[in-house]
């Protein structure tokens, strides 16, 4: 796959509307959830309590001045139209073994000096204003649009939920020798995974994103957002369809 340059616009985001229909997926074990809310008081208690998870070896001198930055960059995502925001780590050693098993209850918990793999990984909803049995036609106009960018890598998705869009792109950075630890210039090489998710109740696509700089760990990464795709639902899935056993 060709790597983009740096300077290739990333797709608009719209501001999320005060009112969207729901929608569920299972967020695996290792993710950090940013606190984004509606208000500035529940902004702030979960800022509180997702330093105290992110790192969760800390103390009051690490958490305190943590817990106002987390809040502002909260707030800036959810202007920007993110519905939710989060920060992935994982060892090594979890993604090695199976990315999928970041999805179970019990999750096997190795220490950081085996290596950590970062992500960050949002979900945002933009406005398509189709009817509910137009799913598969917007998933062709996005695919559609996409594929004219000989910079993207994107595919046709069959999701448990409906029809889907997966976009890859790779681009690579150049950093200046005073941001680097041997102070010479070095190339990161970065990857995201973007896909577009028609809403089958209508009028909206959820845009999931997970970017990370582990490309080492890439296969493992796209397996675990894989994994993630697959809980994807416009019904609650804790609700009993009509007409079966509860």
């Amino acid at each position: 796959m060709p790597t983009a340059p740096v300077n290739t616009p990333a797709p608009h985001l719209n501001a999320t509307p005060d009112a969207l229909p729901p929608f569920w997926f299972v967020a695996p074990e290792g993710f950090f959830a940013l606190p984004i809310a509606a208000t500035p008081e529940e902004r702030s208690e979960r800022a509180r309590f997702f330093v105290r998870e992110l790192y969760s070896r800390g103390d009051a001198n690490i958490w305190e001045p943590a817990a106002p930055y987390y809040e502002a960059i909260a707030e800036m995502m959810g202007d920007a139209g993110l519905s939710y925001a989060a920060i992935g780590l994982f060892s090594a050693m979890d993604v090695v073994t199976d990315a999928e098993a970041a999805l179970t209850d019990e999750p096997v918990r190795h220490e950081p000096s085996e290596g950590v793999v970062q992500c960050a990984f949002t979900v945002g909803i933009i406005q398509t204003d189709h009817v509910d049995d137009d799913t598969d036609v917007v998933a062709q106009g996005i695919l559609a649009t996409l594929s004219g960018d000989p910079y993207n890598d994107a595919i046709w998705l069959d999701l448990p939920c409906g029809p889907a869009v997966s976009c890859i792109s790779v681009r690579e950075y150049r950093l200046d020798p005073e941001t680097t630890a041997t102070g010479e210039e070095t190339k990161l090489l970065t990857g995201q995974i973007q896909v577009y998710v028609p809403f089958s109740t209508g009028l909206y696509t959820a845009v999931f994103t997970l970017h990370t700089a582990s490309m080492e760990h890439w296969a493992s990464v796209y397996r675990l957002m894989s994994a993630v795709l697959q809980t994807v639902s416009f019904t609650d899935p804790l609700e009993t369809p009509s007409g079966e056993p509860a």
